[in-house]
């Protein structure tokens, strides 16, 4: 295996020409015609596979209180559920964007969204908390990889003037999963008894295994970049992502120093709100499981918006702008939502939207981002690891929230999430922009 790194590739603005003929600005959907039939098809696979990689992802802190009920569990070993997922996904990551890498693409997406789904239903037949607990580490396996994968993947066949949106609107499927988890949820939760719905929220997580189906059917990897991969004589190595560099070449371990740092701020944030609110809901501001529901949509429908919207503004303002606006207007969401007085529910319920819309704007900016921090040879470990260490690092948050909520409530210990935003502002500032950057 090489040690030296694979040489940044230059930033250049060259425009590539639509794969249907069509302009690239022509209309709203511009960005979508651009990728051509193959794109649009690898589009398709990776958000599917995110949108259930969500899905799979909030089976948990949608039943945390009908499990923390069943097992008599208290608030640290309730947060140790995301914690153990997190940590774990930095390995199943890590691991994903080496096989990207030295496997291609699309044969790495299937292996994470297989992973996934697979242990998603094993945890609905846990008996016990340390069962469950184990499941729940390998399903992080396949959670950790999956998006990494996905998004490197339409991201190499995107022009570099709509990536932002494109990967923006892959971004979006969490959004659509998580609305997904909480319709199931609210369903579920109302026909059967707890201590059986838990169950079957799990076993509802098999529903990937059709997306597998058509993807290895219908979706490949974009042809230049894996010509380019194969080309490599280092493709998939963890010792370029970590390399100095010497002479004229770079290297790339400022790159991965600051983009891990970037990537554990936003997610630290993100999943301390992610994993609590709908506790908080429930246990703190007495609200029905349906009631519960409601409250979340306007959450899920503010995310929604804000991954579009910031897919379209890190186009416009550039990745590091764009990461700084909404790392600063999160902050302050967390610290409003968390300080609204008892009685106040109408207030709760509206400021949900800009909160979901802002946590989420942050995150549209990062398929494109990372993909052209890293060459094509090392795209998928770089990306890979930096987004997944954040992830594992970043788990720490809801489990200080989850020990803290004894104390100061989980209201209070919610905006110990905040502090994540003003890591990552602090992380952009050893990164360059890339906007424009082709990607081979």
């Amino acid at each position: 295996m090489s040690t030296t790194p694979p040489p940044q590739a230059p930033l250049t603005v060259v425009p590539r020409p639509d794969h249907d003929g069509r302009g690239a600005d022509d209309g709203a959907l511009g960005w979508l015609r651009a990728l051509g039939p193959r794109g649009r098809r690898a589009f398709a696979g990776a958000f599917g596979g995110y949108a259930l990689d969500s899905y799979d992802y909030f089976t948990l802190p949608l039943s945390m209180v009908a499990l923390a009920a069943y097992f008599g569990l208290d608030s640290g070993q309730t947060g140790l559920f995301t914690t153990v997922t997190l940590v774990v996904s930095a390995v199943g990551g890590a691991l994903a964007g080496v096989l990207a890498d030295r496997i291609g693409r699309v044969r790495a997406l299937l292996l994470t969204v297989i992973t996934y789904a697979v242990f998603t239903v094993a945890c609905g037949f846990a008996p016990n908390y340390e069962t469950l607990l184990v499941f729940r580490a390998l399903q992080g396996l396949g959670f950790g990889g999956e998006w990494a994968v996905g998004a490197i993947l339409v991201a190499e066949y995107a022009s570099a003037k709509h990536r932002g949106r494109t990967l923006g609107a892959i971004q979006s499927s969490w959004a659509v999963g998580w609305a997904l988890a909480a319709i199931v949820y609210t369903v579920v939760f109302s026909v059967a008894d707890e201590a059986l719905a838990w169950r079957i929220m799990f076993w509802t997580g098999a529903l990937p295994a059709l997306l597998v189906v058509w993807v290895r059917r219908s979706v490949h990897d974009a042809p230049e970049a894996a010509a380019a991969r194969e080309r490599s004589p280092g493709k998939g190595s963890f010792r370029a992502i970590f390399a100095p560099g010497a002479g004229d070449a770079p290297g790339l371990l400022r790159t991965t120093v600051f983009a891990a740092l970037l990537s554990t701020g936003v997610q630290g944030g993100y999943y301390t709100l992610a994993t609590w609110v709908p506790t908080y809901l429930k246990d703190e501001r007495g609200l029905s499981v349906v009631g519960t529901g409601g409250y979340l949509t306007f959450l899920i429908s503010g995310a929604f918006t804000g991954y579009l919207t910031g897919g379209y503004l890190t186009d416009r303002l550039g990745r590091r702008r764009n990461i700084w606006l909404f790392a600063l207007l999160s902050a302050l969401c967390i610290l409003a939502y968390a300080n609204i007085p008892a009685g106040a529910d109408t207030l709760l319920l509206v400021l949900g939207f800009p909160l979901g819309f802002c946590m989420s704007a942050i995150f549209s900016g990062f398929g494109s981002y990372l993909a052209e921090l890293y060459p094509t040879a090392v795209r998928g470990t770089g990306q890979g690891f930096t987004y997944n260490t954040g992830r594992a690092v970043g788990a720490v948050f809801p489990t200080t929230v989850g020990f803290l909520a004894d104390s100061w409530g989980v209201g209070g210990a919610l905006v110990f999430g905040a502090i994540g935003y003003g890591v990552a502002a602090i992380a952009l500032l050893g990164l360059p922009e890339t906007r424009g950057k082709e990607l081979a």
